[in-house]
């Protein structure tokens, strides 16, 4: 029964991506932004927001060694600096013949690099303040966390880069209109998200179940299962806008996601958890950082993501989970 349940989980949120995806660019064309803002704001942060709640959950819930929120909080950016990277390097080339810039990667570099920047910065001062043995220190640093990513989605809502081609009509209008109802556009992206959270909430819920039932160890579910479960379901968007050649939207969906939880959320374990990094913190942390400096170096430098990168991203990630098999 998990099993199938587990496959109900994946036509859920594979059907909610296609959902929002299309409602998302609707929204971004009402709101007049640029795709950089669209994928950067409006995709990462709705797509976030399900994974964001473990860490508070785990937190209200009793988990006073702070295990599984650390662990919630670091496994999200990790997923995303290495597995989600890969996943749109083979999508640029998968779909390279169907693609006008070919395997090239069509985006604002300015938003991106900047999104990279600023996740390598914070995430590496999350890292530093987990060796840190002061409550003080820490709940200051929450604070300028949150209040920095105020000022950058500020910014990103000003320097989104220029509007995408017009949507293709929008799923819940049913005249297929060029310019469908404000109304309808709202529906779709509720019923998006609802279907996405849905879908991955079954996904983890069976997916504890799996592995609780086999002795893993809550750092290894919170590290490594929960994000896999909460954050790839979610980058299938990202893989639906490479597909159509949209990598404005495909990667600010990845790398707004990666701002967004090195502060938001890293915000919440500095305020209510110990922040006290163990082996697996510290390892996943640097396998972060390391991914995304390989995604920095290939779009200021190269323009698209060759197969050496995705090498490195794979490798990453596979030995981060390797290592953690053993741990766990």
């Amino acid at each position: 029964m998990s099993y199938l349940l587990l496959a109900l989980a994946f036509v859920l949120f594979l059907g909610g991506a296609v959902v929002f995806t299309n409602a998302i660019e609707w929204a971004g064309e009402r709101l007049h932004l640029g795709s950089g803002a669209v994928g950067s704001v409006l995709a990462a942060v709705a797509t976030a927001l399900p994974e964001s709640v473990i860490p508070v959950i785990a937190i209200v819930s009793g988990d006073e060694s702070g295990e599984i929120a650390m662990g919630a909080i670091i496994g999200a950016p990790f997923l995303l600096a290495t597995l989600a990277m890969l996943l749109v390097g083979l999508s640029t080339h998968a779909w390279s013949g169907r693609r006008d810039q070919d395997a090239d990667l069509d985006i604002d570099v300015s938003t991106t690099v900047r999104d990279l920047a600023v996740f390598l910065v914070f995430f590496s001062l999350a890292g530093a303040l987990g060796f840190i043995d002061n409550a003080t220190v820490k709940v200051v640093a929450a604070v300028v966390f949150v209040l920095a990513y105020a000022v950058y989605v500020w910014r990103t809502l000003r320097h989104g880069g220029e509007a995408d081609e017009d949507p293709k009509p929008l799923y819940f209008d049913v005249h297929r209109s060029d310019s469908p109802p404000t109304w309808a556009v709202v529906v779709q992206v509720v019923a998006g998200i609802a279907l996405i959270v849905g879908g991955a909430e079954l996904f983890v819920r069976e997916i504890e179940s799996i592995a609780l039932a086999a002795g893993i160890s809550p750092l290894v579910l919170a590290l490594v299962l929960s994000p896999l479960a909460t954050e790839l379901p979610e980058k299938v968007n990202s893989v639906i806008w490479s597909r159509r050649g949209q990598d404005a939207l495909a990667l600010g969906n990845i790398s707004g996601a990666m701002v967004f939880q090195s502060m938001i959320p890293v915000a919440v374990g500095l305020a209510f958890t110990p922040w006290a990094f163990t082996t697996p913190s510290t390892l996943a942390t640097a396998c972060a950082l390391a991914g995304g400096t390989v995604a920095l170096f290939s779009v200021l430098k190269l323009g698209r993501f060759r197969w050496p990168e995705m090498v490195i991203w794979g490798g990453l990630y596979a030995g981060f989970v390797g290592y953690m098999a053993g741990y766990g």
